[in-house]
């Protein structure tokens, strides 16, 4: 693809995404609100926080809650699904988010069988609890760590990769591919056997009220809540907004596309198109009722969506 040709179509993309007068779905079961109860009644019991979030949006999807009710205790903060984030600007992310009072922070990528970082971890974690006082836990010689994050952030793959990684053992928390896979409340798992390290599982939990339009977007593309909540469409759209705004054409080559494109309707087309993904419909004409075959738009607009959770669509950084 020429360079000039990119260029010109870049001029003419949209500058601002309009949400119009939609607004993103509220997610709040009634599990997540019970399970913050009950994480901050156990805080007493816990030596460290792991807060575990996406490093697609490092500051985007971020529980505000978690900082007003558990962050009393030595946090780190571990940004996961690093293989899927644009980390060319990671300075300036650990620079802000020490402005946000997070100083202690490690990427990984808990799914790779071995992650480097993963192993770092509880060196990390031992250092930052025995350079605090840890009150009327002093005499306890196992750690205890509380896991948190908004759904769908990788919980338990990290928790997975540290059984692994310091026990070689398997699975002990289940993963899924969609937000609210873990419902339990403060499950307690070995993950370390020198020093003895036990952490408190805990179910994904987001914001009662996510503040804007944008950052529920932002969450929604990552998976942390239920697509149908948001709406395919516009999440394909938002998604091809971001691409378009970071440079990032890779869409172009993926879908078979002549050029890089603005509007979402030609996108999906050719994404149904390529790959055969259409339906049948019925339209009434001035000769009867006929059976036509269209593009199914859902369809593409969920094949896109899932590609840039896959990484297909190259390293992206929505922040």
């Amino acid at each position: 693809m020429r360079l000039h040709q990119i260029l010109r179509n870049a001029a003419n993309f949209r500058a601002v995404f309009d949400f119009g007068d939609r607004e993103v779905a509220h997610w709040f079961p009634r599990h997540m609100a019970k399970g913050l109860k009950q994480m901050k009644a156990s805080v007493k019991n816990v030596d460290c926080i792991l807060e575990i979030h996406d490093a697609r949006i490092p500051f985007s999807g971020r529980n505000p809650l978690f900082q007003d009710s558990l962050d009393v205790r030595p946090h780190l903060l571990v940004l996961n699904k690093m293989d899927l984030a644009d980390l060319s600007a990671k300075h300036m992310i650990l620079k802000q988010l020490e402005r946000h009072g997070v100083k202690k922070v490690l990427f990984t990528d808990c799914l790779r069988q071995r992650d480097d970082n993963v192993k770092k971890l509880v060196p990390m974690v031992t250092e930052l609890i025995e350079s605090q006082p840890r009150f009327h836990r002093e005499e306890n010689t196992n750690f205890c760590l509380m896991v948190i994050g908004v759904p769908n952030v990788g919980k338990s793959s990290l928790i997975n990769a540290l059984r692994r990684t310091n026990l070689k053992k398997g699975r002990g928390s289940k993963v899924g591919g969609e937000p609210g896979i873990t419902k339990a409340v403060l499950t307690r798992i070995q993950v370390c056997e020198r020093p003895i390290i036990h952490l408190l599982d805990t179910p994904g939990v987001l914001p009662p009220k996510i503040q804007s339009l944008e950052t529920g977007m932002k969450l929604a593309l990552c998976g942390t809540i239920l697509d149908h909540l948001v709406g395919e469409d516009i999440m394909a759209d938002y998604l091809l907004f971001s691409l378009n705004r970071l440079e990032k054409y890779s869409y172009v080559e993926r879908y078979d596309l002549s050029e890089p494109s603005d509007d979402i309707q030609q996108v999906l087309k050719r994404i149904a198109v390529k790959l055969g993904k259409t339906q049948r419909v019925k339209a009434i004409t001035g000769v009867g009722n006929i059976t036509l075959t269209v593009p199914n738009y859902t369809a593409a607009a969920y094949d896109f969506i899932r590609a840039f959770r896959k990484g297909e669509l190259g390293r992206v950084m929505l922040d």
